[in-house]
């Protein structure tokens, strides 16, 4: 008999957003295996007997380290411990949460995975743009900005989205948002689309700086904005100016 694995997320930055069943899964847990962009209030909320692990991984670490985690999940599990595994936003939006699963199903591991709000929804939310809207954006994507070194060639195709989809959500793209935008220019996007960049979203340190696809890299080193940020691309950005709450 062995332990149960959760793949649980931790949502996007304001402690308040998680989950109750998450809240509910780290008082019971035996050990917490956590990311770098889970707050420290959430891990205040982990009870002192429990183990907590840290394993978040930076920009430009080995991608080997994702092969450790898994080997802990499992060992964990193995000693017939419950296991949260938690993440920043949800788990299986750029999160490797699908890939985890795959790994546990593989090692014969129970496990259940739990939803939280990803952080290219929360930071947009607290930022005042509607991701879609009536009126502007019937349709929304989201896109990492960083894919698998691993991959032969980049498989999302900037340039065919730039006008097929109302709301682009780039998600760890801000060391590639030059080369984005130019890409989605040279596809067929008006140079004037409005852009946001926001940075440690709903958190007390969200700061948002907006432009247009044409500028807002420069713009980006000009506020020296850095990781973690969400960018989002579209009309709706400009609603920020009426709705914006925070």
């Amino acid at each position: 008999m062995t332990g149960k694995v959760y793949l649980v997320g931790a949502g996007p930055g304001d402690s308040k957003l998680i989950t109750l069943r998450a809240v509910e899964l780290l008082e019971k847990a035996d050990v917490v295996l956590y990311d770098r962009l889970v707050s420290k209030k959430i891990i205040s909320m982990i009870p002192k007997k429990t183990e907590k692990v840290y394993v978040g991984r930076a920009v430009g670490d080995d991608t080997t380290h994702q092969n450790t985690t898994n080997d802990l999940m499992v060992k964990y599990a193995k000693s017939k411990k419950n296991v949260v595994r938690l993440k920043g936003g949800d788990p299986i939006i750029f999160g490797r949460g699908g890939e985890e699963a795959e790994f546990l199903k593989e090692n014969k591991v129970k496990y259940e995975i739990v939803p939280g709000i990803t952080s290219g929804i929360g930071s947009a939310t607290y930022a005042g743009i509607p991701l879609t809207h009536r009126k502007y954006a019937s349709s929304v994507v989201f896109v990492t900005g960083h894919e698998d070194p691993e991959k032969k060639k980049e498989i999302v195709k900037w340039k065919n989205l730039a006008k097929s989809v109302d709301t682009i959500v780039i998600m760890m793209g801000l060391s590639r948002i030059d080369v984005i935008c130019k890409q989605l220019i040279a596809g067929g996007m008006d140079k004037k689309t409005p852009v946001a960049v926001i940075q440690n979203g709903t958190t007390p340190k969200q700061k948002m700086i907006k432009g247009t696809v044409t500028n807002i890299a420069k713009k980006v080193k000009e506020n020296k904005i850095t990781p973690p940020t969400n960018i989002i691309i579209g009309n709706v950005v400009d609603l920020s100016d009426i709705i914006g709450w925070k």
